[in-house]
């Protein structure tokens, strides 16, 4: 991951970030971080969209249309647990069991569950956003 600092949030997304308890608030943050700093470093997905979808910051690719929006989650009901999801109807989810089984925990078709209490497998993560954010332009190269 990049050691620059990311720009700031906008203030609707800086809000929720804001109103969660401190260690879930880390991690999205890191995890916002990553997905920007991903998407820079990966060709095609453009500058990204960062927004709320469903209360949630949410990553979009407007200006290519390359990715299927990506949301960032965390719920005081799982408050262990951080999330990053996906539109249930890709196939996102099950392409990342494939190939992640072993380090990442998911849940059904739209996401991956994170323990917000252990290290970021960044490099397993990075690769997932890029996938995410590459999906529709890889679906349509094939």
């Amino acid at each position: 991951m990049s050691r620059l600092a990311p720009p700031p949030a906008p203030a609707a997304v800086q809000a929720v970030l804001d109103a969660m308890p401190a260690v879930p608030r880390a991690c999205l943050t890191r995890l916002r971080a990553l997905v920007l700093d991903t998407a820079a470093g990966t060709p095609g997905i453009g500058p990204l969209t960062e927004t709320l979808k469903w209360g949630e910051p949410a990553f979009l690719t407007n200006a290519t249309k390359s990715g299927t929006t990506l949301r960032l989650g965390w719920k005081p009901a799982a408050p262990d647990t951080a999330q990053i999801l996906v539109h249930c109807s890709t196939t996102l989810v099950n392409e990342w069991r494939d190939l992640y089984s072993g380090t990442l925990a998911f849940s059904g078709t739209r996401a991956i569950d994170l323990d917000i209490n252990a290290p970021l497998p960044e490099a397993a993560l990075s690769h997932c956003i890029a996938m995410a954010l590459t999906y529709h332009a890889r679906k349509h190269a094939r």
